[in-house]
């Protein structure tokens, strides 16, 4: 992150400045129109071939879109996502060099109640996004967040995916969609527009009070990207879509990392920040966009006239002190204005995260809201059993108040005499009766750690989506039933021999 026996200020600021008399450093004839970083200055045309080769090979580097395969991307209307739009637009043209072979669909979810804008307001940037589009001659689809609300409890299970493909899978797939001259290809030009729904203002009212119930902005950024990701995950797979794309650049997955952290997403940052995200199974989340800093993807758009729309959102005129995110997101910047490989560091960094391999399966052992695998299993001696120990401690109340109790009484979390391995005999009269108050409450055992923290900071869990209570009764009925007749069932380890 730091560099040696460099300077950002003074003279090299004013070296770096494009000029014409600085050639381009990749044709060497032209001048150059842009300087990505000190010592990287391209003309207008090589900086688009530049930026055109580094789309085309993400997706040919990772080979996990097929020929033929049904491709959603996810549109917000920004920089980086419009920018995602015109390089599939870009690959699908008749004069592409190498054409994009897959069928490439467009969503854009509103917003627009989650920060109170009226019904016309909104109602305007729908129509400025379905002219943007248009233009491309894609199907689209237009989807109201409070569309959430009516979600069935399928989204929050992970269902079984496609099974790995051989190494020669890819190569044997191009060649058949050449042989078959690409006429499956000749759908992608027929443009579908589906209306977007009427969107009723009781949602609109109970999506804001499931929102306004979280006490931080932290917590409500959290909610929300859930939400989002599930509304997302049902559309694709309502429309026959077996991939996400989204429009993540390399600065907005820098920043998202730090945040993760600090919000207790360790164990989940391969599926946050990776080229992949298989946690839904059937369909996974892929983002090209990321090996494009913010400054290259700005540049781009102002260069070759990318259209895009500003949408507000939850954090826009915000203090940077009001959320994590947002100061995470302030101090990436600010520190990248002065070293200018603080966001390449931190994406390095990003790129050799694994997911862990565990055994979660579609049930109780992944989280309920962000669907990865539980990391609340740990051991007494790990950090996480730490936090929970300091949580119960704090709650508990000093048994030396009541002076006319004639000897102590143990607190609510813990059995005052163990005899034979087994609890004291009060037989529920005294501190047995609630030996598991230190357990989480029943909702939040179904969620790691940092989706705890999330429900934890809301008043309320009631005001939960139907489609989020639903499942979560369902799984905890399940364990109940699961608890009966554990003496019946054989353990893992004899099924294994």
């Amino acid at each position: 992150m730091c560099q040696v026996e460099e300077e950002y200020h003074g003279p090299l600021l004013r070296e770096e400045l494009p000029s014409v008399s600085r050639q381009c450093v990749k044709c060497k004839e032209a001048s150059a129109a842009v300087v990505i970083r000190a010592g990287d200055a391209y003309c207008r045309g090589c900086f688009k071939e530049y930026f055109i080769h580094k789309f085309r090979a993400m997706l040919g580097k990772n080979r996990l879109i097929f020929p033929g395969e049904k491709v959603l991307l996810a549109v917000s209307g920004g920089p980086s996502s419009c920018s995602m739009l015109s390089q599939v637009q870009e690959g699908l043209s008749q004069n592409a060099h190498k054409k994009l072979r897959f069928l490439p669909g467009i969503v854009y979810i509103d917003e627009g109640g989650t920060v109170g804008q009226s019904v016309e307001h909104r109602r305007r940037t729908v129509e400025d996004l379905r002219a943007v589009f248009r233009a491309t001659g894609f199907p689209f689809l237009m989807v109201p967040l409070e569309q959430v609300l009516d979600l069935p409890s399928s989204v929050v299970l992970s269902a079984p995916g496609a099974p790995e493909q051989e190494a020669g899978a890819y190569k044997a797939a191009v060649d058949h969609f050449l042989l078959s001259d690409g006429s499956s290809g000749a759908t992608a030009g027929q443009q579908q527009e589906t209306p977007p729904p009427e969107v009723q203002e009781a949602h609109t009212h109970s999506l804001q009070r499931l929102l306004g119930s979280a006490r931080t902005l932290t917590a409500r950024e959290e909610l929300l990207n859930i939400l989002r990701q599930h509304l997302l995950v049902h559309t694709a797979r309502s429309a026959g879509y077996s991939k996400v794309m989204l429009g993540d650049s390399c600065t907005r997955l820098a920043v998202k990392l730090l945040s993760s952290i600090s919000l207790g997403r360790g164990a989940q940052l391969a599926h946050d920040t990776g080229f992949s995200d298989s946690r839904y199974g059937d369909t996974i989340l892929v983002r090209p966009m990321r090996d494009y800093s913010a400054k290259e993807i700005a540049y781009y758009n102002r260069m070759f006239s990318v259209p895009s729309v500003f949408t507000a959102g939850l954090d826009t005129k915000t203090a940077d002190k009001s959320s994590i995110q947002h100061l995470t997101e302030s101090f990436v910047i600010k520190l990248q204005a002065d070293f200018p490989s603080t966001v390449s560091t931190i994406y390095r960094t990003s790129e050799k995260l694994q997911s862990c391999k565990g055994s979660a399966s579609a049930g109780g052992d992944r989280c309920l809201l962000c669907v990865c695998a539980l990391d609340t299993a740990a051991e007494n001696a790990s950090a996480f059993s730490a936090t929970l120990i300091s949580e119960q401690l704090s709650r508990t109340k000093s048994p030396g108040k009541s002076r006319q109790a004639p000897e102590w009484t143990a607190p609510a979390s813990q059995c005052c005499s163990i005899v034979g391995g087994e609890l004291c005999g009060n037989r529920g009269r005294g501190c047995c009766s609630s030996a598991k108050a230190s357990e989480p409450p029943p909702l939040r055992s179904l969620l790691c750690y940092s989706c705890q923290l999330t429900i934890k900071d809301m008043s309320s869990e009631e005001v939960l989506p139907l489609y989020i209570l639903s499942e979560a009764e369902r799984r905890l009925r399940r364990s109940q039933l699961r608890e009966e007749i554990r003496d019946f069932l054989l353990e893992d380890e004899a099924d294994e021999g």
